[in-house]
């Protein structure tokens, strides 16, 4: 029986056993693994992980239809939550550092992983993130300065993880079809980064340059700082740059001042 998928919840079900293969090898499980899958879906990733003998698995379904059906056809091989992601604790979920699977719905995947970055203190809940992107989201993710694609997104996925493209994924490998390609990244967090008072701050700072990212700098330094002319002769920025030519260490630094206006 072919489950119809539900548009309000973004459902598209990976269906290709050759790409879920490809995704599970990334995560390199071992028995001792405590595994978070956001968005089983109808279970075809988490039948293969189940066959790699982790330690737990944790399934956070937001559908009610398929939560009951995993719920019925796992049984005790899983731990299954119905509830949103965007609403879950996940701390709460293992006394050890997660991998996380996610063919992420497209319309919340940014604000998963955003509320993963920025919510998350020096003590990571997870390990290892592999997540799938509508194609474009990920160009966004993993965009270098001085290119289209780099933008707020760029700056705070790179803040704090090391980032890896794997490969793309066609549409042809979903039911039902997405209109477009998809991508799978891997995300691993980094030991040193910088450290802000709120990581919300990197946001503000970033929601201000990229809103009029077509202006010379000159104007959103403005908004922020009263004594504009200062920081850009400490931060040694040129006024003729534009927000794409910043590079992210440059907006960890305007971050850095902005909150020192508040001390």
């Amino acid at each position: 029986m072919k489950i119809l998928s539900k548009k309000s919840l973004g459902q598209n079900f990976l269906t290709d056993n050759n790409i879920i293969n490809k995704i599970i090898d990334i995560g390199n499980i071992n028995e001792k693994d405590d595994i978070l899958e956001v968005g089983p879906g109808t279970g075809n990733l988490t039948r293969e992980i189940i066959k790699k003998k982790p330690n737990k698995i944790f399934l956070i379904e937001k559908d009610n239809f398929l939560y009951r059906k995993l719920k019925k056809e796992f049984k005790n091989k899983i731990n299954i939550v119905n509830e949103d992601i965007l609403r879950i604790d996940e701390t709460n979920l293992s006394d050890k550092k997660l991998i996380v699977f996610g063919n992420l719905p497209y319309n919340i995947s940014t604000q998963i992983l955003a509320k993963w970055i920025l919510n998350c203190n020096s003590n990571f809940w997870y390990k290892k993130l592999i997540l799938m992107f509508q194609k474009d989201v990920a160009e966004r993710i993993t965009a270098k300065t001085n290119t289209k694609n780099y933008g707020r997104l760029s700056i705070i996925s790179n803040w704090k993880l090391k980032i890896t493209k794997h490969f793309d994924v066609s549409r042809n490998c979903f039911y039902p079809k997405p209109r477009v390609e998809s991508s799978v990244l891997s995300f691993v967090p980094e030991t040193k980064y910088v450290k802000f008072q709120n990581a919300k701050n990197l946001e503000v700072v970033t929601r201000v340059f990229f809103s009029q990212k077509r202006k010379m700098i000159n104007k959103p330094i403005k908004q922020l700082f009263n004594n504009s002319n200062e920081i850009l002769n400490k931060l040694k920025i040129n006024l003729n740059l534009r927000p794409q030519n910043l590079s992210k260490e440059i907006y960890f630094e305007i971050t850095k001042e902005y909150e020192n206006l508040a001390n």
